[in-house]
C-alpha cells in the first residue's frame, strides 16, 4: 500500500478529524486515524465510539488497503513540514514509512480491521440545510446547554424539525435559547437531542461554508454529510423537557436598549458583584435603567444609569450577570429588547434588528431573588 499526498492538505483534514479523538481512550485503537485507501481515494476516519468522522481525500495511488496510524505522532510530524508532497509506504515490518523532500520517518501502525466500524443508519429521515445556517444555529444555542451529568438530556441541543420550519433549543434550567428558521423546512416532523461534542466540531468546520449539509437521523443516531466529509454520532437518549411551558406568554413590561451599551455596562458593574451569586440589580423607571451590584462582604459596589426606551410599570429585577453577559455576547444586533412580567418570572431577551428573513431568536434568563 503506497500513496502520495500534499503535506498541508493532509494536515488540514487531519486537524479537523483530530477533534474527535479523546485525550484518554479506553480502547488503544481509538488513539489512531484509520486510513482506507482505494486507488486515488483515501478515506481517513477518527472515532471515540460515540462520534465517528471521516473525510475523503484525493491522493496519487494505484493500491488498496487499510491501516491505523497513531494520530498524535502523525499530527505533530505534519505540523513541522512546509508544503511538499509526502510519500506513505506501508512496509512489511509493521511500520509506515513517510518520505519527505529531506528525510524518512517510520511509524508503527495497527491493523485497520481492529478499528471500530461506523454505524450504518437504518431507515433514516433526511433534511438538507446550508452549512452556515447550521453553524449559526449551533453557535447561537450551544452555550446555553447544561453540563450536568445527572440530566444528560439538558447537556445537548434539541433539534425539532417540522414542515413549518426548524427549531434548535438549549437550556441548563437557568437560561434557555430557542433559535428558529422558518425559511427552511423538513419534509416530516422529527425531534432528537444532539450531544455537544459533535456540534462543536460541526460549528468549527461549517462556519463559513455555503455548501449543503445533509442531515439523516433515526431513533438513535444522526449523520451529517457535507463536501468530502461525514460525521455520525449517537444521539442523547431521553425526552427533552417541555420548554414552551417555561416561556412566559404575557410580558407587559418591555425595555429596548442598545446591545453594546447594555453589555458593557453589565460587564463593568458585575465586577463589583458578589463572587458567588454574580447578582446585579436592574431598576427601571420611566426612560431610565439603573444597573447596580454590591458585594457586602468586601464593601464593593457599583451603579450605572442608562437611558432606554421602556413601556411598563416601574420595577426591580435581579439577574445573574454571567448569564446576561453570555446572552448579549451571542447576539449580533444593535438593539435588544428585554420583556418582563414580574421580578420572579423569567425575562425574555430578543434582538430587535440584524436577523435574516425567517430567523428568530428567543433567549430566556431566570431572575435571582433580590435581598432588599
Amino acid at each position: 500500500m503506497k500513496f502520495i499526498v500534499s503535506s498541508t492538505y493532509l494536515l488540514k483534514q487531519l486537524q479537523v478529524l483530530g477533534g474527535v479523538i479523546n485525550s484518554s481512550n479506553t480502547l488503544p485503537i481509538l488513539d489512531n486515524f484509520l486510513f482506507e485507501l482505494d486507488h486515488s481515494k483515501l478515506t481517513v476516519s477518527a472515532s471515540d465510539l460515540e462520534t465517528t468522522m471521516a473525510s475523503t481525500l484525493d491522493v496519487e495511488s494505484d493500491s488498496k488497503g487499510s491501516v491505523a496510524i497513531p494520530a498524535r505522532l502523525l499530527l505533530d510530524t505534519l505540523k513541522t513540514f512546509p508544503e511538499q508532497p509526502l510519500t506513505f509506504v506501508v512496509e512489511e515490518n509493521n511500520t509506515v514509512e513517510i518520505s519527505s523532500n529531506h528525510g524518512k520517518y517510520a511509524l508503527a501502525y495497527a491493523d485497520g480491521n481492529e478499528f471500530p466500524k461506523a454505524v450504518a443508519l437504518e431507515d433514516p429521515s433526511k433534511t438538507v440545510v446550508t452549512g452556515d445556517i447550521l453553524a449559526t444555529a449551533i453557535s447561537k444555542t450551544i452555550f446555553a446547554a447544561g453540563n450536568d451529568d445527572l440530566r444528560p438530556v439538558m447537556s445537548g441541543v434539541f433539534f425539532q424539525f417540522s414542515t413549518e420550519g426548524l427549531t434548535f433549543v438549549a437550556t441548563d434550567a437557568h437560561k434557555l435559547v430557542k433559535y428558529t428558521r422558518e425559511d427552511i423546512q423538513a419534509n416530516q416532523v422529527a425531534e432528537f437531542i444532539m450531544p455537544k461534542k459533535p456540534l462543536n466540531l460541526l460549528k468549527g468546520i461549517l462556519a463559513a461554508s455555503e455548501d449543503d449539509v445533509t442531515i439523516e437521523y433515526n431513533e438513535s443516531n444522526a449523520k451529517f454529510t457535507f463536501e468530502n466529509s461525514e460525521l455520525i454520532c449517537r444521539l442523547i437518549d431521553g425526552k427533552y423537557p417541555n420548554y414552551e411551558a417555561v416561556i412566559p406568554k404575557e410580558n407587559p413590561n418591555k425595555l429596548s436598549i442598545g446591545r453594546t451599551q447594555f453589555l458593557n455596562s453589565v460587564r463593568r458593574v458585575s465586577i463589583f458583584s458578589n463572587k458567588t451569586t454574580h447578582q446585579i440589580r436592574l431598576k427601571i423607571a420611566g426612560a431610565e435603567l439603573n444597573i447596580s451590584a454590591e458585594d457586602i462582604d468586601y464593601s464593593n459596589k457599583a451603579e450605572e444609569r442608562l437611558t432606554c426606551d421602556y413601556q411598563g410599570d416601574d420595577m426591580q429585577i435581579g439577574f445573574n450577570s454571567r448569564f446576561l453577559t453570555e446572552m448579549l455576547n451571542n447576539l449580533n444586533s444593535n438593539e435588544v429588547q428585554l420583556e418582563m412580567s414580574m421580578p420572579n418570572r423569567a425575562g425574555i431577551l430578543t434582538p430587535i434588528d440584524g436577523l435574516d428573513e425567517g430567523e428568530q431568536i428567543t433567549m430566556l434568563v431566570m431572575p435571582v431573588m433580590l435581598n432588599t
